[in-house]
């Protein structure tokens, strides 16, 4: 993703899939210079947040209307690569898997063509009361 084509938000793919573009700040780094690893956890959430808005699926309405959250209920994160200060990173997410309450992302992050992290990360739809709920059919009709 160049700069020229930089949207906030990001951008969707024919394929479904999402990239969304990170800039790499001081705060992002550690006392090395390499981004801390927690640090790639806030990258992959706000895309997963730009993902759902871009399949036109919002917290806020389905929390709303459905009763419905989202609960990370696993996440597995391969860190291959050093991020760095100032670099532009581009985080893509797709739908592995859609299975009753649950909806299972592929996550990477990329730095050019080359891949510096890589996420598995399961989520589930949780009502009020923290029980796990069927996906909403609102959410099953943007993915499917």
């Amino acid at each position: 993703m160049s700069n020229e084509n930089f949207q906030f938000g990001g951008e969707l793919t024919s394929d479904g899939a999402h990239l969304f573009p990170v800039r790499i700040y001081y705060e992002d780094t550690d006392f090395s210079g390499n981004v801390y690893h927690a640090a790639y956890l806030k990258f992959f959430e706000r895309a997963r947040t730009e993902f759902l808005r871009a399949h036109e699926v919002h917290h806020s309405k389905l929390h709303d209307e459905d009763g419905v959250a989202f609960a990370v209920r696993n996440l597995n994160i391969d860190y291959q690569r050093a991020a760095h200060i100032d670099d532009l990173l581009e985080v893509s997410t797709s739908v592995v898997e859609m299975k009753g309450p649950k909806l299972v992302l592929e996550q990477i992050i990329r730095r050019g063509g080359e891949i510096i992290t890589k996420a598995e990360v399961i989520v589930v739809a949780i009502k009020a009361n923290g029980r796990p709920t069927r996906l909403p059919e609102t959410v099953r009709r943007a993915f499917s």
